[in-house]
């Protein structure tokens, strides 16, 4: 029943919150907003499926919706704006505190929460530093909200989370080099480094 629910109210935000995006690229025409709002709704739809009535369900919500604008943008100009990833910060972990106390463990979780905020910054930062042809600092910001998500489900959600993060980057680095023939091509990483996220929520989040 949530996740039936939360269809509409996705297509709705991810409409809705399409227009943000018009800073950072040429135009939203219309075609490009209705996609927003089907991802969005999608996202909703299935981690109200998955996590169901839970107090950590708005926390995810948010992600869903800053995600789906988030990865838009990404894949359009290959940037992920300050506007947006560094507000996420202080929206995620309030939302997860706020949901500590009303969840099994919360405060314990929110403690795995913050650790994994922080290995993740590290880890991608000192990435960008060794490599920084292969990784930006959009997606180092990034990062350090992803890890609190999956902080907050723990270890293995941590893990999972890179792995298919790291994989689905390999995978979209073949397919570039195998369409454009060109080793050196950017591609955009924001989407895979959300998708590799959501892969790992839905893994270990309770229904």
């Amino acid at each position: 029943m949530v996740a039936l629910l939360l269809v509409p109210v996705g297509f709705v935000v991810g409409l809705l919150s399409a227009p943000l995006a018009g800073p950072f690229v040429d135009e939203v025409p219309r075609q490009r907003r209705v996609a927003m709002g089907l991802v969005t709704a999608g996202v909703c739809m299935v981690l109200g499926w998955r996590v169901g009535p839970e107090p950590v369900l708005p926390a995810l919500l948010y992600l869903a919706a800053v995600g789906t604008l988030l990865g838009f943008i990404d894949v359009e100009v290959k940037r992920l704006p300050d506007r947006f990833t560094l507000p996420s910060y202080g929206v995620a972990a309030g939302s997860l505190a706020a949901a500590a106390p009303f969840e099994d463990g919360g405060f314990d979780r929110l403690q795995h929460a913050l650790l994994g905020m922080v290995a993740l910054l590290v880890l991608y930062f000192a990435q960008a530093l060794l490599m920084p042809s292969g990784i930006g600092m959009g997606d180092v910001k990034l990062s350090g909200v992803l890890g609190l998500y999956l902080g907050w489900f723990g270890r293995d959600a941590w893990v999972l989370g890179l792995l298919a993060t790291y994989l689905l980057g390999g995978l979209a680095a073949v397919a570039v080099l195998i369409v454009r023939r060109d080793r050196k091509a950017e591609f955009p990483f924001g989407p895979c480094m959300l998708a590799g996220t959501l892969i790992g929520v839905l893994a270990f989040a309770a229904g």
